[in-house]
């Protein structure tokens, strides 16, 4: 006797950096940015980081905020970008 085939969901939903809310299928207004590294010499390493912005974000004109404050906390951005409460 055979196994039945069985078909399954490779959906996997993307979180967003600035909120770390679930992004939904249904969203189409959220954008995923790779951001290429380099090296001493300005050329590009082959490897990037990914950040992942909802909607929401991007409705509430907070996406440039978040993405410096995300490239900041990774060591991207250096003495360009300070968060003041």
């Amino acid at each position: 006797m055979e196994a039945p085939n069985v078909t399954q969901e490779t959906y996997s939903p993307r979180k967003c950096s600035a909120t770390n809310r679930l992004i939904g299928a249904k969203d189409h207004a959220s954008v995923q940015i790779n951001i290429g590294d380099i090296d001493a010499n300005g050329r590009y390493t082959g490897t990037f980081k990914t950040y992942a912005l909802s909607g929401y974000v991007r409705a509430q004109s907070e996406a440039d905020d978040s993405i410096n404050r995300l490239a900041t906390k990774d060591g991207l951005l250096t003495q360009v970008w300070s968060y003041q409460k």
